[in-house]
């Protein structure tokens, strides 16, 4: 694989509520290639693990989905976040910063002489 990465578990619902709280509704691919595209593509996101992801998050009711037309008017699936959803992006987002920060501090930590 070249210089791009997987995505860590447990970052891609963020990544969705995120991407869905600040662009609106979109659909499944939009979605992966804006995450991308924000990553500089760094970052890959298969289309399986995306769509799974989003099943998810419909069960859980932190997005909702309606069918719609795409760019190339073609029918699609729309995802868009929900009161829920908005709740819980605070909660993962204050958790990430969290752990981030954690890892930063460990990553600071001086190797033994």
């Amino acid at each position: 694989m070249e210089d791009k990465s997987e995505i860590l578990q447990g970052t891609l619902d963020l990544m969705v509520l995120k991407t869905l709280d600040a662009m609106g509704p979109m659909h499944g691919y939009g979605i992966a290639r804006r995450i991308e595209q924000l990553s500089e593509e760094a970052l890959l996101v298969n289309q399986g693990t995306i769509y799974l992801c989003l099943v998810r998050l419909v069960q859980k009711r932190w997005i909702r989905a309606e069918w719609g037309t795409s760019e190339n008017n073609r029918k699609a699936k729309f995802y868009s976040i929900t009161i829920a959803g908005r709740k819980q992006l605070a909660v993962e987002a204050k958790d990430w910063e969290r752990v981030s920060g954690v890892i930063g501090r460990l990553l600071q930590l001086a190797p033994r002489s």
